[in-house]
């Protein structure tokens, strides 16, 4: 079980703010290096944020929480089942049985495996690509929203009734080794941009670039 921070918690600072639609939330969120897609309404949606413009959007039912980039295709958690899609066209490539048990929440994919965030059972998977098979459990002491893995260290959003937001880096065990708060509503999907700062998804279809150092 991982334990909190006892130091004074410091703050993220939010670098921008979007709001790709005026109707619908931002779910599952990751960044393929260009282009930040997310999840929403049944759809994965690719966002230029250079343009500030919509510039892909592809059907998936049941698209929820849970988007994730391998460097080829892009894997989407869709009800009881992981979605394999080609990012140029949309065309489903293969898929696979989400975890059964909890609510999921997050994906993010490092190191030739996925990690799924389990919102209120409060921990992380690692599963495999492949099958969609469990190799690992991560206990954490807060819902787990977004995750996220960055040069080797796993991050991922947490809510928490009554609290801010908050932004923590995992040791490989699971223990918090850093942890910020963020002062917004909510944050559902987290991903790296590659330059030490999180593209996260927030409330009222909101797309928001923080960073945390």
């Amino acid at each position: 079980m991982t334990t909190s921070t006892t130091k004074a918690k410091p703050m993220a600072q939010v670098i921008r703010e979007y709001v790709p639609f005026e109707d619908g939330s931002v779910h599952g969120v990751t960044f393929d290096g260009s282009l930040v897609w997310f999840a929403r309404n049944d759809e994965l949606v690719g966002f230029d944020p250079k343009t500030e413009k919509v510039v892909r959007r592809h059907a998936v039912p049941a698209a929820g929480a849970g988007t994730a980039f391998d460097g080829e295709n892009l894997y989407q958690l869709a009800g009881t089942e992981i979605v394999v899609v080609s990012p140029s066209d949309g065309r489903v490539i293969r898929k696979m049985p989400s975890p059964a048990s909890g609510q999921n929440s997050g994906m993010a994919f490092a190191d030739g495996h996925l990690w799924i965030g389990q919102y209120r059972d409060s921990r992380i998977l690692k599963v495999d690509p492949r099958t969609g098979e469990v190799v690992k459990t991560l206990s954490s002491d807060r819902f787990v929203t977004g995750v996220s893995c960055v040069d080797g260290a796993l991050w991922h959003g947490s809510v928490e009734p009554g609290t801010p937001p908050e932004l923590r880096k995992l040791a490989a065990d699971g223990t918090v080794e850093e942890c910020f708060t963020v002062d917004v509503e909510m944050i559902s999907g987290v991903e790296s941009d590659g330059h030490g700062a999180f593209w996260c998804g927030g409330e009222k279809g909101r797309l928001r670039l923080i960073k945390t150092a």
